[in-house]
């Protein structure tokens, strides 16, 4: 299997339609990306990163920093962080108060922000907002390994001054005793995760322990344990796309994490860590030039988990 020739084909295949979709426009500093941009890397077992398009520039990624907050706060909390969130999918939108209400403040998945919320909480733990940056920075310089990783301070300033709905969430959150952080530490911490820049390439490496049991098989560094990183590709299939995350597993058939930057990281399980990104979303808030493009792959490379043999690439 030819993996570049596969990538390239599909960025030809799909480059006239760059601009679809509407970019996340309620954070400013989001809207001023240019529509036009996609890239796409698939990063393998061997070191191998097929890359086309703007694969080699730093966006945003957004909500897909919940994934690395997600396996960091496991490492910390352990199964303890089920007591507190859930996972089951929501059904409805990514920042819905109505149903954490309902709830008792027990949010449905650690995708949707409020679970996020209590998710960042628990990675701070008894540490300060900073420290717990830097830590979550320092794990992905080195599975990326890049040491320029950072998050950009002016979507980070955008995501705060815009955040109300997420304040929302948190003092929900606080109200019903599920936060062990001031709101405002946990908010500090969450815009700045979310501010996460990277590109398609570095984010296809940094997340190749989720495609190999938890470790990178190209450094040996380990993210987190076998199991849960199973359970972490489990919850991306089901919740990492809000109430889109059907339709994505029916067209698509890997494991994902979209975030309103227009990037999605893919996980395909023994074989290779996908990261695409186009600004235009669907109405669900998942990029909707990058989900072709992955569907797109999924049917060049007969990739699938709902397959009975992954192909050898």
């Amino acid at each position: 299997m030819d993996l570049s020739a596969i990538v390239d084909d599909t960025w030809a295949e799909l480059a006239d339609e760059r601009g679809c979709g509407n970019p996340a426009s309620y954070i400013p500093a989001l809207a001023q990306v240019d529509p036009n941009k996609f890239g796409i890397a698939v990063a393998t077992r061997d070191g191998q990163v097929a890359c086309a398009g703007d694969a080699d520039e730093a966006f945003s990624i957004q909500s897909i920093s919940k994934v690395f907050a997600l396996a960091l706060a496991l490492e910390r909390e352990g199964a303890a962080l089920w007591d507190a969130v859930g996972r089951e999918p929501s059904g409805n939108a990514f920042n819905s108060i109505v149903q954490l209400e309902r709830e008792k403040g027990i949010p449905r998945n650690p995708f949707i922000n409020s679970g996020a919320l209590v998710t960042t909480d628990r990675l701070i733990g008894d540490r300060s907002p900073d420290e717990a940056v830097n830590d979550l920075l320092a794990r992905l310089r080195r599975m990326g390994r890049n040491e320029e990783i950072n998050f950009d301070p002016e979507v980070a300033r955008s995501e705060s001054e815009t955040g109300s709905r997420n304040r929302s969430l948190a003092w929900f959150l606080a109200d019903f005793g599920r936060l062990l952080n001031p709101v405002e530490d946990v908010l500090s911490v969450y815009f700045r995760q979310c501010a996460l820049a990277m590109s398609c390439r570095q984010l296809a490496e940094s997340a190749l322990f989720l495609a190999f049991d938890g470790t990178d098989p190209v450094t040996g560094q380990a993210m987190c344990s076998a199991s849960r990183a199973r359970r972490i590709n489990a919850l991306m299939l089901l919740c990492g796309h809000y109430d889109n995350s059907g339709q994505f597993a029916f067209e698509v058939g890997f494991p994902g994490k979209s975030g309103v930057g227009g990037g999605i990281l893919a996980s395909v399980p023994g074989r290779a860590a996908i990261a695409v990104w186009s600004p235009g979303l669907n109405r669900a808030g998942t990029s909707l030039l990058g989900a072709k493009a992955l569907a797109s792959i999924a049917r060049r490379t007969g990739w699938s988990v709902f397959s009975g043999r992954l192909p050898e690439i």
